[in-house]
């Protein structure tokens, strides 16, 4: 049984980050600064009341007579507890005998082109740990997105106005930086053991490296390119995020509308119908906080009964990076063009080129896992250079067809087939003299029979 590390590092992450935003909302109160100090405590107290909330929905605390467990939940003091009994329920395994076991079967990775299936037993007390691992990714990500992700982005843009980072604020940055980078991460690791779980996946360290990397490039120039435009078109920040977010938060609505299903009842089996609704809400709120800094490796279904996608599409994968990359680019020039002489303590355009480069080293990383990091791949029906591959082909067809310009190949195979051409007599002078002699005597011929014929 694996040591519940992972617990560890969520706790760690959500610990450090709440008493370094509590630190700091006390020296903006010293300095006076009502407002940074109110956005501060509101990034940091929303996701932690989310947090606790996830904790009780999955552990079922509600249906349980544990009435210190919710008191501790709403003294935002869960996850330590928690991490606390995961710790408890690994130290015991081995020392109590277990009452029951289950028989869990997975399937290994193909091997020439056969994949064998495993049982393996499961004791009550590695369920639980799982349980708990499973409650902790997904914090982690609700952490990440719904906390770290503004509070950075508030963090630097205060750094920006102030033209200074102070010791307890560059603290908290580094500390949130780290907390989205790792729920990046386990949104990779749950995309992976969703879509797969009828697979034993085993992650190597270089995989979890480049996951590490490609999130860290993504992550940290998608919230500069952020605050530097929302320093000098203040306005238009708001018109670009409200338009990120209800994109994503409405896409999976929109599709789930298209496909003329049912309305999803097997979420939970004590939730009501406005519960389901509330949960499903919740779910695409976060989807779109996901979509809106990072690719989110998961796509929501919601006419699936794991809400999830299973399928590996790299046209959206594609088409969502170079949308960003576009918007990325459009947003930093837009800075360039309106910047201020409170920039002239920096070089614009190195630092443009640097946000454009550090972005696709980004997705320079995402490919180099994607081909051959990957823990599944030999389970995919294409490579992403192939499918990279077909959809640059299908763009530039489209381009090329709005240009009125067709390719040859396709050009050829649409224009109808050209006649054959009449064949052409070897030696052309000589055949006509022959033809016009013949044509001669036929006509002489014919003017003689006619007189002999008309005297009697």
């Amino acid at each position: 049984m694996r040591l519940p590390s992972s617990i560890f590092v969520s706790v760690s992450l959500f610990t450090a980050e709440t008493t370094a935003a509590l630190y700091l909302s006390s020296t903006y109160r010293s300095a006076g600064d009502q407002i940074w100090q109110g956005l501060t405590l509101l990034f940091t107290l929303v996701p932690s009341v989310l947090v606790q909330l996830t904790l009780t929905f999955i552990h079922r605390d509600l249906s349980r007579d544990r009435p210190l467990v919710l008191l501790l939940h709403i003294l935002q003091l869960g996850p330590i507890v928690r991490c606390l009994e995961a710790f408890c329920i690994y130290g015991s395994v081995g020392r109590v005998e277990e009452p029951y076991v289950s028989i869990t079967r997975k399937k290994q990775m193909p091997r020439g082109g056969m994949s064998e299936e495993v049982e393996k037993q499961v004791g009550q007390a590695e369920g639980k740990l799982f349980t708990h691992r499973a409650a902790f990714a997904r914090t982690s990500v609700i952490q990440a997105f719904l906390g770290s992700a503004p509070q950075l982005t508030l963090q630097l843009y205060i750094c920006i106005l102030q033209q200074g980072v102070s010791i307890g604020r560059g603290t908290l940055m580094v500390i949130s930086l780290l907390s989205i980078v790792y729920g990046a991460l386990r949104c990779n690791i749950l995309a992976i053991k969703i879509k797969y779980d009828d697979y034993e996946v085993d992650i190597k360290p270089t995989a979890y490296l480049c996951i590490f990397l490609w999130r860290s490039f993504e992550i940290a120039t998608r919230v500069t390119v952020l605050v530097l435009f929302s320093s000098v078109l203040q306005i238009w920040i708001l018109p670009v995020v409200l338009v990120n977010f209800f994109t994503f938060f409405f896409y999976p609505w929109i599709l789930f509308w298209q496909s003329g299903s049912p309305f999803p009842e097997n979420i939970e089996k004590t939730l009501t119908r406005v519960g389901t609704t509330i949960v499903l809400c919740l779910l695409t709120f976060l989807y779109a906080g996901v979509n809106m800094f990072c690719w989110s490796a998961v796509q929501l279904k919601l006419n699936d009964p794991d809400l999830i996608n299973k399928s590996q599409n790299w046209y959206r994968m594609a088409v969502y990076y170079m949308l960003r990359f576009v918007e990325n680019a459009t947003l930093i020039l837009l800075w360039y063009v309106f910047q201020t002489e409170f920039y002239r303590f920096i070089c614009a355009p190195l630092l443009v080129l640097q946000l454009l480069v550090g972005y696709a080293i980004g997705i320079f990383f995402m490919l180099v896992f994607y081909q051959f990091c990957h823990p599944c791949k030999k389970l995919f029906s294409s490579s992403i250079s192939q499918g990279l591959w077909e959809c640059s082909n299908f763009l530039c067809l489209v381009c090329l067809h709005r240009r009125g310009v067709v390719p040859a190949e396709k050009s050829a195979l649409e224009l109808p087939l050209p006649l054959p051409p009449l064949p052409m007599p070897l030696s052309p002078p000589a055949s006509t003299d022959k033809d016009a002699t013949t044509n001669d005597s036929t006509e002489m011929n014919g003017n003689l029979s006619h007189s002999l014929s008309s005297n009697p």
